[in-house]
């Protein structure tokens, strides 16, 4: 009955897809199924009475040494305790191995230890199974991060209040500028553009990603002056989650957002002096880390800058760096002031008009002729962006479809009334117009009624001139 019994238990091992092996208290094969010689190579009566550790359990998966007295299996046998072991190799007969998943059982008869079963089975398809999903949920989890962050980013700029409406004109000044912009946008030297507030600067910017041949990869802006310094780092670099209070998550920087395309830099003169040296460095090697991170990453950008500071004199102030001077001012353009070319202010209007037509709703057609006269006669302190506010507001106002000018341009016969002085430098002539905006406005800065409206500028924009031209409520008597 016993031998039938044993008979039947070999004819089910022998059955089973899982190897097995029975061992003797001395560490002996006693028996081996068919799945065992099938994974491992080695045949039955090959290792049928011999240690089998020393021929396929003899080593780690790194290669180290497995001495047979950490055997699992063998502890198994001197101390009659059940064993589950994963993360283990078997090695095969023609040198390879294998990921195991194993288990070892003591054998008792009448109540005596007398050896032990290994049941084992490959599962190093299991594991590259796993690995396969890890690294496949690795890369959705990034590009989830991707397309979050660039949602995020361009969701900032489909907001923003910006119009196509800078670059057409005739006046020489201005074709000077286009021929330069044609120039550099086919190579990818960096540019650094110059000019007040208001005159189009990321016009240019975006017309040389456009004509370069980065066109098809991104475009992004970053404003240097919109963020506190310690902010600003990881807006350009991004972070990693828990690099700072409030880094909930890891955030990719305006550096990755722009590889392969072009990063415009604008308001560069407002860089905070701490963040100039790292700039430097992503310039010269192409290479930074997130702040809280230690991965080095490389990017291949594109860098277009731009200030209506006047750069040299920060240097020579000490308050902006020499040598990331020189490496922005590869090839300096000057965007002109619209008081430079007001022989534009026509075909400047026209292009405002049809912008305005789309946005609004209108069908306006135009701007009479005595209004375009009224317009050539001022001075245009906030430039492009004051006449694309005066018109904008006189295309709400309007129940005709030409504009006339039915309120009074700020300043405008204060131009007329007081020739210019010949002592009068370009600071001292802005102070005295801004200080008198602010008078007209209660010095109410922000607002729809407040001084930065009426100037065409944006709010942190007037208080950086204001603080540069050390302007407040003491300076009002200038």
């Amino acid at each position: 009955m016993v031998n039938h019994f044993l008979g039947d238990a070999e004819l089910l091992l022998n059955a089973v897809g899982e190897g097995v092996y029975g061992f003797d208290l001395s560490g002996n094969a006693v028996f081996i199924n068919p799945a065992a010689e099938r994974m491992t190579g080695w045949r039955a009566d090959e290792l049928l009475g011999k240690k089998i550790h020393q021929y396929h359990h003899h080593s780690h998966a790194d290669g180290t040494p497995y001495p047979a007295d950490e055997c699992q299996i063998y502890c198994t046998m001197f101390d009659g305790k059940r064993r589950h072991v994963k993360n283990e190799v078997f090695w095969r007969k023609d040198g390879s191995s294998f990921a195991v998943e194993y288990t070892s059982t003591p054998v008792y008869r009448q109540g005596k230890l007398i050896g032990a079963v290994a049941v084992f089975r490959d599962i190093s398809k299991q594991q590259e199974t796993e690995q396969a999903l890890r690294t496949a949920l690795e890369q959705v989890k990034s590009l989830s991060e991707q397309l979050k962050d660039e949602n995020a980013y361009l969701l900032s700029e489909l907001n923003e209040d910006w119009q196509d409406s800078g670059l057409v004109g005739s006046s020489h000044i201005f074709k000077t500028m286009l021929s330069q912009i044609e120039l550099v946008s086919q190579t990818n030297s960096t540019v650094l553009i110059l000019g007040e507030n208001g005159t189009g600067k990321e016009l240019v910017a975006r017309n040389l990603h456009r004509l370069g041949d980065r066109n098809k990869q991104p475009f992004v802006k970053v404003n240097c002056a919109a963020f506190t310094a310690s902010l600003l780092e990881s807006e350009l670099f991004g972070h990693e989650k828990g690099a700072f209070t409030g880094a909930n998550e890891r955030r990719k920087g305006r550096f990755e957002l722009a590889n392969k395309g072009t990063l415009f830099l604008d308001e560069i003169g407002e860089l905070p002096i701490e963040a100039q040296s790292k700039l430097l460095r992503v310039l010269q090697e192409h290479e930074f880390e997130r702040v809280g991170g230690s991965q080095t990453l490389s990017v291949d950008i594109r860098i277009i800058a731009a200030t209506n500071r006047d750069l040299w004199k920060m240097v020579e102030q000490g308050s902006f760096r020499m040598d990331l001077y020189y490496r922005l001012n590869v090839f300096p353009i000057t965007a002109p002031a619209l008081r430079e070319r007001k022989e534009d202010i026509p075909v400047l209007s026209a292009n405002i008009i049809k912008q305005l037509n789309k946005r609004l709703g209108k069908q306006l057609e135009g701007v009479s002729s005595a209004a375009i006269e009224q317009l050539k006669r001022y001075d245009w302190p906030g430039n492009i962006r004051e006449l694309q506010n005066v018109l904008e507001r006189e295309a709400i106002l309007s129940t005709s479809r030409v504009l006339q000018l039915t309120q009074p341009l700020s300043e405008a016969d204060k131009v007329i009334q007081h020739p210019f002085e010949n002592d009068l430098t370009l600071d001292a002539a802005q102070c005295k117009h801004i200080l008198s905006v602010l008078e007209a406005c209660n010095w109410q800065v922000a607002g729809v009624k407040g001084a930065a409206s009426k100037l065409g500028l944006n709010e942190s924009t007037l208080r950086s001139k204001m603080k540069k031209l050390g302007i407040n409520r003491r300076t009002r008597d200038i």
